[in-house]
């Protein structure tokens, strides 16, 4: 599976830096992911919905570490991209 387009959409909300949608193979969206400013770095989490418990559940999440690294890698040099043209205006 191969990613084949993401959209960064910039937020400046305190650790939410940017929202991002994934396109695998021109056919297969994922919206909602979230690019957020942890404590070692920018890290990638995936979209979820609040529980009636007030904890987080993943929508959609990959099943092994490979593919997590890959949407990882996409979304963030996405981002860095988008800032870079921020930065540029």
């Amino acid at each position: 599976m191969k990613v084949t387009e993401v959209r960064i959409t910039p937020r400046e909300d305190g650790r939410l830096k940017a929202f991002a949608n994934i396109t695998f193979d021109d056919c297969f969206v994922v919206r909602g992911l979230k690019v957020i400013e942890g404590e070692t770095g920018l890290f990638v989490s995936m979209p979820s919905r609040r529980r009636s418990d007030g904890t987080y559940q993943d929508v959609a999440h990959p099943i092994d570490n490979d593919m997590r690294g890959n949407i990882e890698s996409a979304v963030l040099t996405a981002f860095q991209q988008a800032e870079a043209c921020n930065y540029a205006q």
